[in-house]
């Protein structure tokens, strides 16, 4: 369920009713705790939080024109995922959103290598997913993209 939105604002806009306020929360929580350096954009048809040629000139590997993405949000169709690229290449991070993902939520995790899906936004650990966002500066990121993902 990719959205044809060319800003968060036109994506936001664009929800279904019954995932505007879960979306928006999750929205605001992101952009409170995300650090500096990180900009919102559109990619891949969801928000994006990316960094910017401006401080990463040489872009994400894959495609250099794109910004370096880094977290990633959507309302998909059978719930709302969360992307963040920190956890699929920092194992100390995922092990503690993992353990400590237990002690804040009563639903199980259902996670793949980035994407943490959560099927009724009424279960999304808002706060939780702050502290994750804050986990990790543009300056950490990029470290670790260049370690993990890029050819030496």
């Amino acid at each position: 369920m990719q959205s044809k939105a060319t800003t968060p604002k036109e994506y936001m806009v664009s929800l279904p009713e019954e995932r505007k306020e879960a979306m928006a929360k999750l929205r605001k929580i992101i952009l409170d705790n995300l650090p500096k350096g990180f900009k919102e954009t559109i990619g891949y048809g969801m928000l994006c939080y990316v960094v910017p040629h401006s401080i990463y000139p040489k872009g994400y590997h894959c495609n250099p024109k794109l910004p370096l993405p880094f977290l990633s949000v959507a309302s998909q169709k059978n719930f709302i995922a969360v992307y963040h690229m920190g956890i699929y290449a920092d194992e100390k991070l995922l092990n503690w959103f993992t353990e400590e993902y237990a002690k804040v939520s009563k639903a199980k995790l259902d996670m793949g290598k980035s994407c943490i899906r959560f099927k009724k936004p009424d279960q999304i650990p808002f706060d939780f997913i702050g502290d994750l966002v804050k986990k990790m500066t543009v300056e950490n990121w990029i470290a670790l993209y260049e370690k993990n993902f890029t050819k030496k």
